[in-house]
């Protein structure tokens, strides 16, 4: 009793009595007599009513009078006769519209069993599909409970004798069913549940006195006692999933649940139990304070006492009652369309429409339930988004009751759904950073934290100085395992000057940059961080000496140029990184780490040198820094061994062959640092004669500017000329290299006299004796090459005047052929014969043998062919203007060079034939007579 009353009551549902139908002439069969004129708009039900049942969308009665009611959901009253006598026992099946009945026809007899089908029709009624005995044998009894299973293949009828009968088969056709007493007792049986485990069917039987439960889908059907206490009629029902489809016995003390093997819990609700219901999750009972024992209620069912009942709907789960009412004469208890129907003896229809959730949920709230909001939220599967709403207010009302390790309890069962800045907001205080603490905990357990909130959490653990729970969030087993942003906690771990923890954090998560950012900003270990970058990957390590060398060269600078030299060489990560050590090692490239080395020569020199040898195939920014870097030291040097030395070093970097692409940065170089050997050597290798040729000449080096003339002189004939137009300019005693170089002029006759004298004329110092023998030497060979003219002029007049006379002679005079002789085979020539102006004759058949054409001579041919060949070259050489141009320049005689040309016709203006076409015939004619003429006289010659 104790237990009952600590049980809350509600007021979950809201009673109204059922109105009849609209329009309604109130014409129900028997129906009472209305008192007053408001009685009338009531449902009254036809008297004399003994059983009751719902399903498939009805209301079913059977009556005193053998009548079957249904009282569909439009309120509109149906019945038809099904027995003769009374009906007795109903069971509406509810995936079935089968409805199972038992009554009586006769006084005396057995009753009968009738199924119905109600969706066929017999005459208007339901068809009846099968009848049949409830006893299978002659001896009378009382039936006392009714049972069907939804699949239709088991029907169980308890009897006042303690019998049991069970129907297997299917139960709407005899043919295919057979009955058989399942039990014998000798107690009442007051109650009958199927109840379907997987493919098992049990049966509960309860009696007076027992219950037990019997496997029915099996053979010899073995059966359980489950207990040794028994309730009275209609006392008994079955739960729906959400208890686990547990049997229910509502006994007088207790209401106790059984599962087919074993007893479960009870509840102590005191109180004779008249009727037992099982409703969407809730336990209906009737009940009556005057203590009756069961047993006599099969004595007490046609008093008509009016005694005050009362109706407890108990919800097990949540533990309170959600409705409680007096009701007089409850007939039965009946449960369709969502709503519970109360029949009382009047023939009155009470509905108790269940409130909708979320009116329950705020009746709980007025008064701070909160508990028990949550629980019914859940049992009736309400949403996640409304169970944090009540986790929400339940936390609200306990913040505001100052309860705050509860409240945040309950605001953390709103993550995902609430807000988290609501309630941070509202712990923000000193005083309640552990509750704060714990929130952002589970907020970040869940995944559900951003950066903001992984800054707050890891704030409240350095305001605590709580290092066990910060050394417990961060240090996490896997990758998997991290629940917030590890960024923004190496962040504020190294604000908080929680630099081991930080460390832990970016090296265990590959943060590489600020591990090194705490390392060389923070704590200053440059061996560790130089450490710590030797066992990255290539791509890694390689970034970071770009970014962190320059900070590691000025504090270590021995360790880090060889880890440089080894990163730009053959890189593999430290037996301590997760490198590969079988991988191929990898090189960076070496010119981009120079700026590393500012301010440290030596260790850029040993860099460089160490990449030049192990690498000969290194960036050219290499071999230019070492260039330079070399240069630098020989021009700063003092002491005479060394400063030989880094010469000898500069000079052979240079002839390695490494400056043929870059030439203009090595000469840059050399100049900058005032190392003329290397801008000698430079220029000789990029045949800058000139430029070797104006250094001697700035240092007024004499011997080295002749020296200059003979070596490269026959690639670049003008350096004499420069030599003397230098020597003319000098006004000291030059005449020994004067004539040394008007010596090399006049072997190779690079300029004109007059040009040589008018050079000289500028040098004061320079005498008509310096250049005399010059003057005598080039005047001689003047006048020799000057009859050496005259004769050849005279020769081509003489052969000139001789040919024209020859061509006159062939216009003028005709040409006699006397030649006997055939000129290729020297036989007396016979007709037919050929001749030629030239003057040979042929046999027909020796020319036609020989010749290649028919207007060419086979003996002069060749010759002709040879003259046609250098016609036609000359022809193609008319427009070389650079090769005339160029030949002009490299020719000792450039005006034999212009008469060429001149013979060649290059000179000759364009003539445009427009003569008549006779004319032109004759003139290609004539042109063809010169060409023979000139032929024949080449061969004459």
């Amino acid at each position: 009793m104790a237990a009952y009353l600590q049980w809350r009551r509600f007021v979950f549902f809201d009673k109204e009595l059922v109105k009849e139908p609209l329009g309604n002439d109130g014409a129900a069969p028997a129906a009472a007599p209305a008192s007053g004129p408001a009685a009338s708009k009531f449902l009254c039900l036809p008297p004399g009513i003994t059983v009751c049942d719902s399903g498939r969308g009805s209301l079913v009665f059977g009556d005193m009078e053998g009548q079957i009611w249904f009282l569909p959901r439009s309120l509109q009253l149906t019945g038809f006769q099904a027995y003769k006598l009374r009906v007795t026992h109903l069971y509406q099946l509810k995936q079935h519209n089968i409805l199972a009945s038992i009554g009586e026809d006769e006084e005396g007899i057995n009753p009968l069993v009738k199924i119905w089908n109600l969706e066929k029709r017999d005459g208007g009624n339901p068809l009846c599909t099968r009848i049949f005995p409830a006893i299978p044998g002659t001896e009378p009894t009382v039936v006392s409970c009714l049972t069907v299973h939804e699949n239709l293949n088991f029907m169980a009828i308890g009897f006042t004798d303690g019998s049991v009968t069970l129907n297997k088969g299917d139960i709407t056709r005899d043919r295919h069913s057979k009955t058989q007493i399942l039990h014998k007792g000798n107690y009442p049986v007051t109650g009958l549940a199927f109840r379907q485990a997987g493919k098992t069917t049990h049966l509960f039987v309860v009696t007076t006195e027992n219950v037990q439960s019997y496997i029915v889908s099996g053979k010899d059907y073995p059966r359980v006692e489950l207990d040794t206490h028994g309730c009275g009629l209609r006392c008994s029902a079955l739960s729906d999933p959400s208890q686990d489809l547990q049997f229910i016995v509502a006994g007088d003390e207790c209401v106790y649940l059984y599962q087919p093997d074993e007893r479960g819990p009870c509840f102590a609700f005191e109180g004779h139990k008249l009727i037992a219901h099982w409703f969407r999750g809730y336990l209906v009972i009737v009940s009556r304070d005057r203590k009756i024992s069961p047993k006599s209620e099969f004595t007490s069912q046609d008093s008509q006492s009016s005694d005050k009942q009362i109706l407890n709907i108990y919800d097990l789960c949540n533990k309170f009652i959600a409705y409680s009412a007096v009701f007089e004469d409850v007939v039965d208890v009946l449960a369709e369309w969502g709503s519970l129907y109360v029949l009382t003896r009047d023939g009155r229809v009470h509905a108790l429409q269940e409130k909708d959730t979320q009116t329950k949920l705020e009746m709980l709230f007025k008064k701070n339930l909160f508990e028990m909001a949550i629980n019914l939220a859940k049992s009736q599967h309400l949403d996640s988004d409304g169970l944090a709403q009540i986790f929400m207010q339940y936390g609200d009302h306990l913040y505001s009751k100052g309860n705050h390790d509860g409240a945040v309890q309950q605001y953390i069962r709103t993550i995902g759904k609430l807000e988290p800045s609501y309630v941070i907001r509202k712990f923000l205080d000193a005083q309640r950073i552990h509750n704060l603490t714990a929130y952002l905990q589970t907020l970040h357990r869940q995944s559900l934290a951003n950066a903001d909130h992984t800054t707050l959490l890891l704030n409240c653990y350095t305001k605590l100085k709580d290092s066990s729970k910060l050394e417990e969030f961060i240090k996490t087993k896997s990758e998997s395992e991290v629940h917030f942003d590890v960024e923004t906690a190496i962040k504020v771990l190294r604000q908080a000057g929680y630099y081991s923890h930080a460390l832990y954090l970016a090296e265990n998560h590959a943060h590489h940059e600020w591990y090194l950012k705490i390392q060389l900003e923070d704590i200053k270990n440059y061996q560790e961080a130089l450490r710590y970058i030797g066992k990255l990957p290539f791509e890694q390590a390689e970034s970071n000496m770009k970014r962190y060398g320059k900070i590691l060269m000025h504090h270590i600078p021995e360790q880090t140029t060889q880890l440089l030299k080894g990163l730009c060489t053959d890189y593999q990560p430290s037996l301590e990184g997760r490198g590969d050590r079988e991988a191929p090692g990898c090189r960076a490239n070496s010119e981009e780490f120079i700026p590393i080395f500012a301010n440290n020569p030596r260790e850029l020199k040993a860099f460089l040198e160490h990449m030049s040898e192990v690498q000969p195939d290194s960036p050219q920014g290499i071999y230019d820094t070492l260039l330079e870097l070399r240069l630098q030291n020989w021009a700063h040097e003092k002491d005479p061994q060394v400063k030989e030395k880094l010469h000898a070093e500069a000079i052979s970097l240079l002839k390695s062959g490494r400056f043929c692409d870059v030439f203009d940065k090595a000469l840059v170089l050399c100049q900058m640092h005032d190392f003329q050997d290397g801008v000698l050597y430079l220029y000789e290798q990029g045949k800058l004669f000139q430029q070797i040729m104006h250094y001697h000449m700035q240092h007024e080096q004499y011997r080295q500017v002749v020296a200059v003339c003979e070596r490269h002189g026959e690639q670049e004939p003008s350096l004499w000329e420069q030599a003397l137009s230098y020597f003319a300019r000098k006004e000291e005693d030059c005449k020994e290299y004067v004539a040394a170089v008007l010596k090399h002029i006049e072997n190779k006759n690079l300029m004109p006299p007059l040009l040589v004298v008018q050079t000289l004329a500028h040098n004061s110092t320079a005498t008509l004796s310096v250049i005399r023998d010059y003057l005598v030497q080039k005047l001689q060979k003047q006048s020799q090459q000057i009859a050496q003219d005259e004769l050849r002029v005279r020769r081509y007049r003489e052969e000139t005047t001789r040919i024209r006379q020859e061509i006159q002679e062939l216009k003028a005079s005709p040409k006699i052929f006397q030649k006997t002789k055939c000129s290729i085979c020297n036989s007396a020539l016979e007709l037919p014969s050929v001749h030629f102006l030239c003057g040979h004759s042929f046999h027909q058949h020796c020319f036609e043998s020989y010749s290649e054409s028919d207007a060419d001579c086979p003996t002069c041919l060749p010759e002709n062919r040879k003259v046609m060949d250098m016609i036609r070259a000359q022809e193609q050489k008319r427009d070389l203007h650079d090769q005339f141009q160029h030949q002009l320049k490299c020719s000792n005689d450039s005006f034999s060079v212009i008469a060429d040309y001149f013979g060649r016709g290059v000179f000759n203006k364009l003539t445009l034939l427009t003569d008549p076409p006779t004319a032109r015939l004759t003139a290609s004619l004539e042109a063809g007579l010169q060409r023979d003429l000139l032929m024949h006289s080449r061969r004459g010659t």
